[in-house]
């Protein structure tokens, strides 16, 4: 008896030994495992760091700022749009494009200047002309026109360009620009949204497929590049959403696919035309299909307005009459389909036009109108530079009234207004009736 207590005494001191040894080895493992992640994440951390500094340098020499005179002088520096006091001068950011010393910025940098002055990292200043611009895209193409220039050349290389379609959300990207004048800097973060319509203040138009991303871009960083993390330009920093006019977390960029379509044309003819169509609309709502009697969720676009003279007007497509609003508050027609794609708001529409159609070319709309499908075969058409051309010269001769305000219940144009925005929204209203 006393042998097998013994035993089960030497069993039980076995085990615990056991255990022990067990629990030591456990936990060496895990403190190796746990140094080796942290030196995982510190060599991560250091080759992230490593990579954005070569970026940067292999970049800068690429990336100018650009400095150009308004022709109205004496009242205010604009940057990115943005006045502020002192003289009559634009200051943005653009970069090298080809080894002809083309550069390319955005165009409401260069303004209406014949010549600006371009600045390069290392502190020297070149005189380059405009070759061309494009207002609707927001794209001008400047060229060094200064002779000593030529010594610097083999020092500065075109960025690479990469293709902006391929772009994900969450991918990380960098900008590279002078904000607020501060030469020479880069700002990081990653892709927010992609195929954004960017709405451009100076034509009226808009400016298709842009690129969102939460990278610092201030006033000062219009025209410059934004990269991938290769180092290629997938798109060119061109506005910023903000109610102060500094950066609040959304930037946009004109995706460099436009670019690549647009600037040779621009280097060679000076000049670019878009197709256009000739409606402006927004997102049909559950509300307003189901108070025309349509289903709820059909997805489309009412057609707000139709220029007059427009491919659309010429092809029959309706949009919104005062009349109609007044009595039933019924809507024209709804567009669900572009050649057989699905369109589900005005972006689809402008998007899929700029980059797969060309000026001549034939588009077939998918409209319901009333509760019937009807297909229209549209014609596209050079678009104006700006909406004002499309106005006859007796209608820009004449003063044009003012719209009524929202609450004014005694006006019959104000009572339509306010019943357009109780149903289709201010995205639609505003231009039908001139706000």
């Amino acid at each position: 008896m006393k042998e097998k207590t013994e035993f089960n005494v030497l069993v039980s001191v076995g085990i615990t030994v056991i255990i022990a040894l067990i629990f030591s080895l456990a936990t060496n493992q895990a403190a190796t495992a746990q140094n080796n992640y942290q030196i995982k994440e510190v060599s991560l951390q250091n080759f992230s760091s490593s990579l954005l500094t070569n970026i940067f340098k292999q970049a800068e020499n690429s990336v100018v700022q650009i400095t150009s005179k308004v022709s109205n002088p004496g009242t205010q520096i604009i940057i990115n749009g943005e006045p502020t006091e002192g003289s009559a001068t634009r200051l943005g950011s653009g970069f090298v494009y080809d080894k002809q010393l083309h550069i390319i910025t955005n165009n409401h940098v260069i303004g209406d200047a014949k010549t600006v002055d371009v600045t390069f990292v290392d502190g020297n200043v070149y005189t380059a002309k405009i070759i061309g611009n494009d207002p609707s895209s927001d794209i001008a193409v400047l060229q060094i026109a200064d002779n000593t220039f030529s010594n610097q050349q083999q020092h500065v290389d075109p960025l690479p360009i990469a293709n902006s379609s391929s772009l994900q959300v969450g991918d990380q990207i960098i900008a590279i620009g002078n904000p607020f004048g501060f030469s020479d800097t880069m700002t990081t973060g990653i892709v927010s949204g992609v195929g954004r319509l960017l709405p451009n203040p100076d034509t009226g138009f808009s400016i298709p497929n842009g690129i969102q991303t939460d990278a610092a871009i201030n006033p000062g960083n219009s025209g410059g590049p934004l990269l991938n993390m290769q180092g290629q330009v997938v798109g060119m920093n061109t506005a910023i959403l903000s109610g102060t006019g500094s950066f609040s977390g959304l930037g946009f960029a004109v995706p460099s696919n436009s670019i690549t379509s647009i600037v040779p044309v621009l280097i060679e003819k000076g000049s670019y035309t878009h197709p256009w169509l000739g409606i402006s609309g927004g997102k049909i709502t559950p509300d307003i299909a189901q108070s025309n009697g349509l289903p709820r969720n059909l997805k489309g676009v009412v057609v707000a307005s139709v220029q007059a003279n427009s491919p659309a007007d010429k092809a029959g497509l309706q949009g919104i009459s005062q009349g109609v609003l007044n009595s039933n508050t019924q809507i024209g027609d709804i567009i669900t389909a572009i050649d057989g794609q699905a369109v589900r708001q005005i972006d689809d529409i402008i998007n899929y036009i700029e980059v797969k159609k060309s000026v001549g070319d034939t588009v077939k709309l998918t409209v319901n109108r009333g509760g019937k499908t009807i297909d229209l075969d549209i014609v596209l058409q050079a678009r104006p530079n700006t909406l004002l051309q499309q106005q006859q010269p007796s209608q820009l001769d004449q003063k044009q009234p003012s719209p009524p305000p929202s609450n004014s219940s005694n006006s019959l144009l104000g009572n339509l207004y306010n019943k357009c925005l109780g149903t289709l929204g201010r995205q639609i209203c505003d231009p039908l009736f001139g706000k």
